[in-house]
């Protein structure tokens, strides 16, 4: 996080090339065989405010996957600070369960723990992936705040929580408080398709919250953390939340660390194959989505790849070709 403002104004602005920005070109050719060799459908590179490399279409809109839980821990911290949302809440007292019904123990988990992946709550939840279902815990094998697991009940039941306390829909009060004052060209709440992911839900009462997004509305988002939380001379976050937002508050093993819904990079671990510049930090999607934040480089990377095509996607090791070629690129 630099915390240096360079908004992109009404529309990006970019670099006449690469190499104008310093960047070297057989780097940059091999980025180029990189994207064309794997199934990414769109890179966008943003330096110093300014776009210095694409590929793809940068107004598709994508569906972000778990990228959706990133904006909602941003968002929430007008709340905190407004006394609307107490993280120390519980669920018992928020009045939170589900079909199958919390225990007492698990009626203890907070807010806190939600945001963190640590409530110990390991429900069946809608929206997840095969590996998410892998990973989960056994129910009732950990008491709340004590372990982490990425875990979707935690993020669902978040969305649940700030709808329940705020009454907004996720995806209104990211329209008012986060795409109008950063000026995101593409964003809407109508007119888009139907989420082709949105699972039954007859597993749980907590519903996720899907976006579509595209690539350049996406770098904006990118570029707010590496602000600070600060755009065009205003505070869109409050004071010290997105640095909040982005401490290790647990270790994930080979793919670094975790934040309030951020993927943090630990010692330089963040995906395969690669030495991730300390302090980068990501909201991540299933199947090839990043938003991540170099702040060494005063960067913002955005990896998109069209996930509901059937069978579509990269893995992290294919990411890690993609930042590894970027940085290769980049460092002249």
């Amino acid at each position: 996080m630099t915390g240096i403002e360079s908004n992109p104004g009404a529309t990006w602005q970019s670099f006449d090339s690469p190499e104008a920005a310093g960047w070297n070109g057989a780097g940059v050719a091999r980025l180029h065989e990189v994207l064309a060799s794997q199934n990414s459908d769109c890179l966008m590179v943003v330096q110093g405010g300014r776009v210095v490399f694409t590929h793809g279409d940068i107004t598709h809109k994508f569906l972000c996957h778990s990228i959706r839980k990133s904006f909602l821990a941003a968002m929430i911290g007008e709340d905190v600070a407004a006394g609307r949302i107490d993280l120390t809440a519980t669920m018992q007292s928020l009045g939170i369960d589900d079909h199958d019904p919390l225990s007492r123990v698990e009626r203890q988990a907070t807010v806190h723990d939600l945001l963190m992946a640590r409530s110990g709550i390991y429900h069946p939840a809608g929206y997840e992936t095969e590996w998410m279902q892998l990973i989960k815990e056994k129910r009732h094998s950990h008491a709340p705040g004590t372990f982490w697991c990425y875990n979707n009940w935690d993020f669902n039941a978040l969305g649940t929580v700030f709808t329940q306390c705020i009454g907004l829909s996720v995806a209104e009060a990211f329209a008012t408080r986060i795409a109008a004052p950063l000026g995101m060209q593409d964003f809407s709440l109508a007119g888009d398709r139907p989420d082709a992911w949105t699972e039954p839900f007859e597993v749980s009462r907590h519903p996720a919250y899907p976006f579509r997004m595209s690539s350049r509305d996406l770098a904006r988002f990118g570029q707010l953390f590496l602000q600070a939380g600060r755009w065009s001379g205003r505070r869109v976050l409050p004071e010290d939340w997105a640095e909040e937002n982005l401490l290790r508050y647990s270790d994930a093993g080979h793919r670094g660390a975790y934040g309030y819904c951020w993927w943090l990079e630990r010692d330089g671990v963040f995906v395969p194959g690669v030495r991730t510049p300390a302090g980068s930090y990501a909201a991540q999607g299933a199947g090839g989505h990043y938003c991540m934040v170099i702040p060494e480089l005063d960067m913002v990377l955005v990896h998109r790849v069209d996930t509901e095509q059937k069978g579509r996607a990269i893995s992290k090791h294919e990411f890690g070709y993609v930042l590894k070629a970027v940085l290769r690129a980049a460092r002249g």
